[in-house]
């Protein structure tokens, strides 16, 4: 969809994924470094399949949204009189969509199915990355200069995005670049959203000029804000998760001692306490 709710439905997913994302790893890497515990691998695949369910969802959403608007193609790609190509923009986005949703499907696939290569999941992620890319490089020829390089801008984070998935279906588990994606996907949901603002001002605002250069000046100054928050908000979550993690370590401690209390009247109170400091 040309308009601004076209750019805040995709903008709202990377953003959710992005919040999840960054809350997912950290209480991943702490856990493990506070409990070495296999539970803890296994809880975590199953999240793996419900995540795969919910980008399914998300995209399906994507996709009826693109063709059902009012004004959408209503799956019509070729048609009228004299006969022409039906909302190709719509399709587009419908495509992209698709390729998101059938990442979800691999998610699934891979962690249900004990045959199938881990690394299943992070491909078909860098692959549907890299068709958002694609299909958005084209998307911005012959198009005003502002609105060529805030999409161009929007591209370096779809790219890099797909090129840290390709990384990891060779490098599994590895923090830095876990967080990495979760501050790119931050990054393109906001994005996302401030696009809409710029090029289709919700509220009836005035419309940027497209040719002055210190707008993209600006923008590009904006896009660098933009990741700033993100490595931010991925810093504040690391910071809740730890603190909650180490409260409920702390209550559960509390909760032992307090059995130790009681049993000390008791002559295997010493041996109690013994297990207690295990």
């Amino acid at each position: 969809m040309a308009n601004f709710k076209g750019h805040a439905l995709p903008g709202s997913f990377f953003i959710l994924f992005g919040l999840w994302w960054s809350v997912r790893c950290s209480l991943k890497y702490i856990s493990r470094s506070l409990n070495k515990n296999s539970r803890v691998q296994w809880n975590f695949k199953h999240l793996e399949i419900i995540e795969g369910a919910v980008k399914v969802g998300f995209a399906t959403v994507g996709i009826l949204a693109e063709q059902f608007v009012p004004d959408g193609p209503h799956l019509y790609l070729y048609s009228g009189q004299p006969r022409s190509w039906v909302k190709l923009m719509n399709w587009q986005h419908s495509t992209m969509y698709l390729f998101f949703g059938i990442s979800g499907a691999a998610d699934i696939i891979t962690y249900s199915l004990t045959k199938m290569p881990i690394g299943l999941d992070r491909f078909m992620f860098a692959i549907s990355f890299f068709v958002e890319g694609f299909l958005f490089y084209f998307h911005i020829s012959h198009r005003p200069m502002l609105d060529q390089h805030i999409h161009s801008l929007l591209l370096m984070a779809i790219f890099g995005s797909a090129a840290t998935c390709l990384i990891q279906t060779f490098m599994r588990d590895n923090m830095i670049l876990d967080f990495f994606i979760a501050s790119l996907a931050l990054l393109q949901g906001t994005w996302f959203w401030q696009i809409g603002f710029v090029l289709y001002p919700p509220w009836g605002g005035p419309e940027w000029d497209e040719s002055d250069h210190g707008n993209i000046m600006f923008i590009t100054m904006c896009f660098c804000w933009h990741y700033a928050i993100a490595i931010l908000i991925i810093a504040v979550n690391y910071s809740l998760v730890y603190c909650c993690i180490q409260s409920c370590r702390r209550s559960n401690r509390q909760i032992r001692f307090g059995l130790g209390i009681k049993k000390q009247n008791n002559s295997h109170a010493p041996l109690l306490n013994g297990l207690d400091d295990e």
